[in-house]
């Protein structure tokens, strides 16, 4: 699979980029990652890639010029005109990371996985010029309702969580399965008692259950007991009704309303 970071700091992914499973992935040719430089696609001595809007307003944003090129360049075809735009491949995606953009998930991330490229336009100052938006970008993306300085750190979440989900990419392949996020949605039966737990099976966790290590004891704090008693269906059940209500207490905007 490939990614392609289009930025004006290039640099910004040089540690990212080195580290954990993206290293990894990496160097096993399971995922090929290039970084270019928005600025290059520019046409003054000043390298400029923003301006000033139309209308006024505070700030710059990103002129489309470039990043239009940058994509073209990359994948080797113009990407069309007022009179004929061209029909992006299904299996690339050309993702514009904004704060008003639709909230990346653990869904988008498994359907993303599925591509074969990913072309990430980071954007920055007050956003792009619209017109990338509604005729280069595939889709516009958000990690959360808050505002950051640009895309490169979006992106680089993006390009991990993607990652991690490519077969290959996780020395334990059921690590992606029984994790935060991966699993289907608790459905209210089983949240207010009319269905047992167990009855569903682990699928349907929404959070990572939590997890204890040696020593069995720290400053008082003991495993609970369940844990290390040898009886798993027992252990099974303890963490499907922790997950439940470390739901319950950090993320209650995922369970069903009652």
């Amino acid at each position: 699979m490939r990614f392609d970071l289009i930025t004006i700091f290039p640099e910004f992914f040089v540690g990212p980029l080195d580290h954990g499973i993206l290293r990894r992935a990496r160097e096993t040719g399971l995922v090929n990652v290039h970084v270019q430089d928005l600025r290059v696609f520019t046409k003054d001595r000043h390298r400029t890639v923003d301006d000033r809007t139309f209308g006024g307003g505070e700030g710059m944003v990103l002129k489309p010029e470039p990043l239009f090129e940058a994509v073209e360049s990359l994948l080797g075809h113009s990407m069309g005109d007022v009179g004929q735009q061209f029909t992006p491949d299904p299996k690339t995606a050309i993702v514009l990371l904004s704060a008003a953009g639709k909230l990346f998930n653990q869904d988008t991330a498994r359907r993303y996985s599925q591509l074969d490229r990913i072309l990430f336009l980071c954007g920055r100052y007050e956003g792009v010029d619209e017109r990338v938006t509604d005729h280069l970008a595939t889709e516009e993306i958000s990690i959360g309702d808050f505002v950051i300085s640009g895309g490169e750190l979006p992106a680089t979440l993006i390009l991990d969580a993607v990652t991690r989900l490519i077969p290959g990419a996780l020395s334990n392949e059921a690590s992606s399965q029984n994790e935060s996020f991966s699993a289907n949605p608790l459905p209210s039966s089983v949240l207010d008692g009319r269905v047992p737990q167990q009855a569903l099976g682990s699928k349907h966790v929404l959070l990572d259950f939590p997890h204890y290590t040696r020593p069995a004891e720290f400053r008082g704090w003991r495993v609970p007991d369940v844990l290390i008693g040898g009886n798993h269906a027992e252990v099974a059940k303890w963490r499907r009704a922790a997950a439940i209500e470390k739901a319950r207490r950090n993320r209650p905007d995922l369970l069903p309303v009652s």
